[in-house]
């Protein structure tokens, strides 16, 4: 499973390759004509898969360049640590016979649900991430450097994939993590100004801050004074997240986010102005029992929002099985982030009857072009889809979209990209997408199987004219 595409230039190289992270935790870059193993953490990476075949979340996840890594050999990874599999952070009552977490739906008949803690934290826990700058060596072996972060993570999905990218504003790492998984956010950790899960984080890797074994945290105030001086958040109210990307406009960038959703819609969110708050701020705020100041700070609205969308529970209508029920499932939540939150660029749905559009199952990719061998893609936002959900017969296929910017605020709207690849009768999940340092090539990272046991079923594409 292709999780990261990047392109980088390796020391003593003068050649951009493309760079190809799994999830297992093999990185294989393309160069003269051969693929090439750059670095193989498979040991240090969590077994995945599941008794029933379930797509699993977890692994090798994230992936970043430093700016001057072609002087400096620094590159930085994401994953779930190998031997950290825990219960999970549901009562095991909750817990399917396959040993899944089942997926958390409020009622909102009763409070109970609104209103769910996680307790135990320190064994009630599904796996553990980490977060690490490693160094390529002059003799070409990476080396781990540093431990920047470890998390613990209460359920195993909502991860994020592509999360970890360098922002060309400010030069730091910017991490984007989901808000801890099962379904409907039950912690409501991603409006939780302590709780890492659920926001965009910039890290200051410039602060040389060597902490041996960093604690295992979910929380900012857990975190060591050192630690915690190299973070500002960007953004909170994140679901799940395929990264960000950043899109140069005259001397500004305009960055986009996508949001995974969760039985509705999927999002694109677009902003060019924001003021992150260091967490040194957001702890003091806390001890204060007071609000930091929240003026240019980004909330995307989840859990109250679900994009354009209050976040809604869906339940078929018992006398016609062709309808649907949408009730709102956390009315005080969208209510209360109503003004907070950021409208979305686009939202595109689950079900849609427009005979030019797609039902939706996952965003998987956000990616800006800024190339002209596409010409009618100039400028635009490109993005994927995991695979069709239109009740169609197998074999599945993945989507790839764009949008474009717009000044005035309204949400947008989205054309579907037609590539006439011809995938037999294999199934076609659109797993990542990714660019080159300019943003003039497009990368396609596609699976074969919905079971990430079911190994050598990827293929990386380019998308050209």
């Amino acid at each position: 499973m292709p999780t990261v595409l990047k392109t980088a230039i390796l020391p003593g190289d003068s050649m951009e390759r493309l760079f190809i992270a799994t999830q297992v935790g093999e990185i294989f870059y393309i160069g003269n004509g051969f693929v090439k193993t750059f670095l193989d953490i498979r040991p240090r990476v969590l077994k995945l898969g599941f008794s029933g075949g379930k797509y699993d979340e977890r692994g090798l996840v994230g992936l970043a360049f430093h700016p001057q890594f072609n002087y400096n050999g620094l590159f930085y990874l994401h994953y779930s640590v190998a031997g950290t599999q825990g219960p999970g952070a549901l009562p095991s009552s909750e817990v399917s016979r396959q040993g899944l977490p089942e997926f958390f739906k409020p009622n909102p008949c009763d409070p109970r649900t609104l209103n769910q803690k996680w307790i135990n934290r320190e064994v009630k826990y599904d796996h553990i991430d980490t977060v690490e700058e490693w160094i390529l060596q002059s003799n070409g072996q990476p080396q781990k450097r540093r431990t920047l972060l470890n998390l613990r993570r209460p359920f195993f999905n909502h991860n994020g994939v592509n999360s970890l990218n360098f922002s060309p504003e400010t030069g730091k790492l910017v991490l984007t993590t989901g808000d801890g998984g099962s379904g409907y956010d039950p912690f409501n950790s991603a409006q939780n100004d302590m709780e890492i899960a659920g926001k965009i984080i910039e890290i200051d890797v410039a602060k040389n801050t060597f902490i041996n074994n960093p604690p295992v945290v979910t929380r900012f105030n857990e975190l060591p004074v050192p630690i915690q001086e190299m973070l500002t958040v960007i953004a909170k109210g994140v679901r799940n997240i395929p990264g960000i990307s950043f899109q140069r406009f005259y001397n500004q960038y305009i960055k986009y986010v996508g949001i995974v959703g969760q039985d509705l819609v999927e999002s694109i969110f677009s902003f060019v102005h924001y003021k992150p708050i260091p967490v040194p701020q957001l702890i003091q705020a806390s001890l204060m029992k007071s609000e930091p100041d929240q003026e240019g700070f980004i909330n995307f609205g989840w859990r109250g929002w679900e994009g354009a969308l209050p976040t809604s529970i869906i339940r078929s209508c018992p006398a016609n099985p062709t309808l649907d029920e949408e009730t709102l499932a956390y009315y005080n939540d969208t209510v209360k982030t109503s003004t907070q939150r950021i409208p979305p660029l686009i939202s595109y749905f689950h079900k849609d009857p427009r005979p030019d559009k797609f039902g939706a199952t996952a965003l998987t990719g956000v990616q800006a072009y800024m190339g002209n061998g596409i010409p009618g893609l100039t400028g635009s936002v490109v993005f994927t889809d995991f695979a069709r959900d239109e009740g169609s017969q197998p074999p599945v296929r993945g989507v790839l979209a764009y949008t474009r910017a717009r000044a005035d605020c309204k949400l947008n709207d989205f054309s579907v990209i037609e590539t006439d690849y011809n995938f037999g009768s294999q199934s076609a999940y659109y797993a990542s997408l990714g660019t080159n340092i300019n943003q003039t090539r497009l990368y396609l990272g596609v699976y074969g199987s919905m079971n990430v046991t079911d190994f050598n079923q990827g293929t990386v594409f380019e998308i050209v004219p």
